[in-house]
């Protein structure tokens, strides 16, 4: 059972804790307003507000009624009074998707409510919630309209209609009362545009991390189509080459052509190796690769498969030999293999020379060959140099690729070193030092196979 949960959680990729990566935060921003922007983002209108209108409503009608009881002066709330409380209420069901018409239709009902007498009450939180939902919406005129509106026709009820207004005998409001109601709908205001404000800024927040996770996505494939093709490229172009030498000697000398095939069989697991590794981290990012990643402590590795494919290659070193971080190791092996698989693809020439220079704050990596191009591709995509140059330009480095003066063909790669790499620098270096020892012994020697025909 313990097998079958490991497998299983590893073909899903494990619990979210389990998986790669920081965890993702769902602020800044609150909830409500981050669903409303992923149900636009989805094509959906917002959903409706059934919750908070309820309860609005029953408060205000509940309010209403303990606000009656203390205004005996007022008219009392019949039939109308009910339906204009309910119907004021009621609009904010339709505030996210309306909000210009239910501002206004708020503000009326709020407008007809107090100039009918009725006892003043929370019928008024309908038209803060309305104006709040139009700023934050972006219909600024809309709330400032209706609030000017409604404080104006408040003006001048209670200082010019009220005599011909119920309730009867009603005295003329008091400017301090007409002060205190314009510093409330001051700050209804002022609260509904910092909201706006501070929602532009979380909408802003929200694009960056979009823009950024969809840059991490496409650097990752593209790092990982610049894995896949150099395994390919080298892999097949060693398949093509001794599967042709097989062919052409299967009658005439088997064992050689028996050569071949085993050499085919080599290149074809290691290349399945290497995609199954690539493969691995699509299906469980964050894991450790099975694998560590080739570096140049593997080049004795890739001279030899070149000489499988009839190329002779010349090894050499400069400079002080040391373990080098983890993607400049990998960079300078991919960018020699490349460069020899296209020795092996496009070159007539059966010999190749690479150089290794180590400097204190760069690596410098030559491969040449004596040329003359062929024009074969062997089934190749075009997008070595690419490739190439990108690996280069990622580490903050330089490719040139072309042809020599004297002839021939020539890739001088110039990659920095911004230190050793920390701790991974450190199992880095455990790691190489062991296999740099054959490796440096290779390099400082010339490793000349002749190709067999």
């Amino acid at each position: 059972m313990a097998g079958m949960e490991e497998q299983r959680t590893r073909r899903c990729g494990g619990p979210p804790w389990a998986r790669g990566g920081p965890p993702q935060r769902r602020w800044p921003g609150p909830p409500w307003w981050n669903r409303r922007d992923e149900e636009e983002e989805g094509g959906g209108r917002p959903r409706w507000p059934w919750r908070s209108t309820l309860l609005l409503t029953v408060f205000v009608l509940v309010g209403s009624t303990f606000a009656a009881e203390q205004q005996p002066d007022r008219e009392k709330l019949d039939v109308l009074a009910r339906l204009l409380l309910f119907g004021g209420a009621a609009l904010l069901l339709w505030r996210q998707r309306y909000p210009v018409a239910v501002v206004f239709g708020t503000a009326a009902t709020a407008l007809v409510y107090f100039s009918a007498g009725y006892p003043y009450g929370p019928i008024f939180l309908t038209v803060a919630l309305a104006c709040f939902s139009a700023i934050v919406a972006g219909q600024r005129w809309a709330a400032w309209t209706a609030l000017g509106t409604l404080w104006v026709v408040h003006l001048l009820v209670g200082h010019w209609l009220y005599r011909w207004l119920p309730p009867k005998g009603d005295p003329v409001s008091s400017w301090g009362e007409e002060v205190a109601i314009a510093a409330w709908m001051i700050a209804i205001l002022a609260v509904s545009e910092l909201a706006r404000v501070r929602r532009e800024q979380w909408d802003r927040d929200r694009a960056e991390r979009r823009q950024a996770a969809k840059r991490r996505a496409d650097e990752e494939r593209l790092r990982i189509a610049r894995e896949l093709h150099d395994v390919l490229a080298h892999s097949i172009s060693v398949i093509n080459v001794q599967a042709g030498v097989g062919l052409a000697l299967l009658d005439s000398d088997p064992e050689q052509a028996r050569t071949a095939l085993t050499t085919i069989k080599a290149a074809s697991k290691e290349a399945l190796g290497e995609v199954r590794q690539v493969l691995d981290t699509l299906r469980t990012p964050g894991d450790a690769p099975r694998a560590p990643a080739p570096g140049l402590d593997r080049l004795p590795e890739l001279v030899e498969q070149a000489a499988g494919a009839g190329l002779t290659v010349d090894v050499e070193s400069g400079g002080e030999r040391r373990a080098l971080p983890p993607g400049a190791d990998l960079a300078a092996f991919r960018v020699i293999q490349e460069a020899l698989t296209n020795v092996v693809r496009h070159s007539g020439s059966r010999h190749a020379r690479v150089r290794v220079d180590y400097a204190r704050d760069a690596l410098t990596l030559r491969i040449d060959d004596d040329g003359p191009a062929t024009g074969e591709d062997a089934g190749g995509s075009g997008n070595g140099l690419a490739g190439m140059r990108e690996r280069a330009a990622a580490l903050g480095g330089t490719i040139e690729a072309g042809p020599r003066e004297d002839g021939g063909f020539r890739v001088l790669a110039l990659l920095p070193l911004k230190g050793s790499g920390g701790a991974s620098g450190a199992s880095g270096a455990s790691g190489a030092s062991g296999a740099s020892g054959g490796a440096s012994d290779s390099s400082e020697k010339s490793i000349k196979l002749k190709e067999d025909r």
